[in-house]
């Protein structure tokens, strides 16, 4: 079974960047190699619905939110089993429970969470 593990969050001053990093343990669905998994980074305010900021689907070019679109930089490695998330140019929007996930058919994988606060 898949484990992922985020790390990189922390507090970041306004304008200020931030690399959010998301790692896969463990073992991938039968047939199946990291490649194939759609991938993305999620985030969640306090209040609100977790949200999409970017993915990108296997095969695909990277996609994001309107909100991140030229700030944000999506990126994954097949071969470290990586997910990495580039924060540039952020804002007080973008404090927020940051989430990696994989999905493979039904399989929806899902990480604990890296808190990202951007105060001054």
């Amino acid at each position: 079974q898949m484990r992922l593990v985020e790390s990189g969050g922390g507090l970041v001053q306004p304008g200020g960047s931030l690399r959010l990093s998301c790692t896969a343990y463990g073992s991938f669905l039968k047939m199946t190699t990291f490649d194939l998994y759609n991938v993305g980074w999620y985030r969640q305010a306090p209040g609100e619905q977790r949200e999409l900021v970017a993915r990108i689907i296997s095969g695909d070019e990277p996609e994001y939110s309107d909100s991140v679109q030229g700030g944000f930089t999506i990126s994954r490695d097949n071969t470290k089993k990586t997910i990495d998330l580039q924060m540039n140019s952020v804002n007080a929007e973008d404090t927020a429970e940051y989430y990696c996930n994989t999905q493979v058919g039904s399989i929806d994988t899902w990480g604990q969470g890296t808190q990202v606060t951007v105060s001054s």
